[in-house]
């Protein structure tokens, strides 16, 4: 069990490795270019990364316009530059280019559930964190409720998640089943193939609002700060440290903790 162990690490961290190595490759190839703080004040407009797929953070409602707290988060973050939520530009991207986006200078910042890692803060810069989200185990099923429920029992984990580390330390017996989205997990699911899946605790609360099945387990398997993603480079400082103390007067004053509320991400 303990080389499977180390195995499942070795092989999370090679993949890890290799998708931070292409971005940094890509940054070369194409110099990072975002604007600085003075740039986006005089261009009054700030361009900003973020889901459109992701339920309660950053979506479609039912008329196109996007929606959820990162929407909120990205707004607000205009107000404080121009005084107007209006003055910016939503760019929705897949979670691939993430990064990517942010350091070619397609965006000024990206708001797109970015959990800050040593790794990725090689490449970018992470302002403060705005929300603790977390792995957590999810099922449809009303007889398991805890990580003993699952001893022996298929879990669904996404390929060369970091999770699997996680998953191998808390439920060693587990049998993981690898898949390489959380839709293809919820077919395993609804089919009887998987008892569980291991996923980022704020999706499955974003999938009981239009399916209650899902039941999440109270305990999470690791914490991760999801944070604004900034470009690398003295010349971007001004930035940071204007989102920095944006966050900070949002947590003194309520604001986030009465959007997180909203969202029900709490």
């Amino acid at each position: 069990m303990k080389n499977n162990l180390q195995f499942y690490r070795f092989k999370s961290l090679f993949f890890i490795s290799l998708a931070i190595a292409s971005i940094i490759v890509s940054s070369w190839q194409s110099p990072a270019q975002a604007g600085t703080l003075k740039e986006i004040q005089q261009r009054k407009k700030l361009i900003v990364a973020v889901k459109d797929n992701l339920p309660l953070f950053g979506f479609r409602d039912r008329t196109g316009n996007l929606q959820g707290l990162e929407i909120d988060i990205a707004r607000k973050l205009a107000t404080e530059i121009f005084g107007n939520s209006e003055s910016i530009q939503l760019v929705p991207v897949a979670n691939q280019d993430r990064l990517k986006v942010a350091i070619d200078g397609t965006v000024d910042l990206t708001i797109a559930r970015v959990t800050i890692t040593p790794t990725r803060s090689r490449v970018v810069d992470f302002s403060r964190y705005y929300y603790l989200d977390g792995t957590a185990i999810v099922t449809d099923r009303a007889n398991i409720v805890k990580n003993s429920d699952l001893v022996g029992k298929p879990i669904a984990v996404l390929n060369n998640s970091t999770t699997i580390a996680s998953l191998q330390f808390f439920i060693p017996s587990a049998k993981l089943v690898g898949v390489n989205s959380y839709q293809q997990a919820r077919s395993l699911l609804a089919s009887g193939k998987v008892f569980a899946i291991a996923v980022d605790r704020s999706l499955p609360i974003g999938w009981r609002k239009t399916d209650p099945k899902y039941h999440i387990f109270p305990d999470k398997l690791s914490t991760e700060a999801l944070g604004i993603v900034i470009p690398k480079g003295q010349q971007y400082e001004p930035l940071r440290e204007l989102v920095d103390r944006a966050i900070v007067r949002w947590q003194a004053d309520g604001w986030l903790r009465q959007r997180i509320e909203y969202w029900g991400l709490q």
